[in-house]
């Protein structure tokens, strides 16, 4: 096997849950109401660091479509799916795009974002002493 290349992601961004790999940005995310077998699951326009299987026909709850599975890059995990085809005209807008399972995917954030003047539960407890 070769040698493996990660894309970094500038920005919030998704990561696998078991390696820390970076998997999508959060401005990719276009919907977060899809549902898979164990639960939530959210739509991206895009995704990097994964992997594909092959393609497969598949009854989702939207009907039938061809997808492939799709595995982080680093630890080789199962993620989701990407949707190859729509049998359904109504459904053609999933093509290309990755369904990344919730509970398969963190959400990074931002050092940025945690910084905070305010006194953590700890913090207040001991002021009041």
């Amino acid at each position: 096997m070769g040698r493996i290349f990660v894309v970094d992601l500038e920005g919030r961004c998704y990561r696998c849950r078991f390696c820390d790999t970076p998997l999508a940005l959060a401005d990719d995310v276009l919907s977060r109401t899809f549902n898979c077998r164990k639960g939530r699951a959210y739509l991206f326009s895009n995704v990097v660091n994964i992997t594909v299987g092959p393609s497969e026909e598949r009854m989702m709850l939207s009907g039938m479509h061809t997808v492939t599975d799709i595995f982080c890059c680093c630890c080789g995990q199962l993620l989701g799916w990407k949707y190859v085809s729509a049998h359904d005209k109504s459904q053609k807008y999933k093509e290309g795009k990755f369904v990344l399972e919730r509970w398969r995917i963190d959400e990074e954030v931002s050092e940025e974002l945690s910084l905070d003047g305010r006194p953590s539960s700890s913090d207040a407890d001991t002021a009041s002493l």
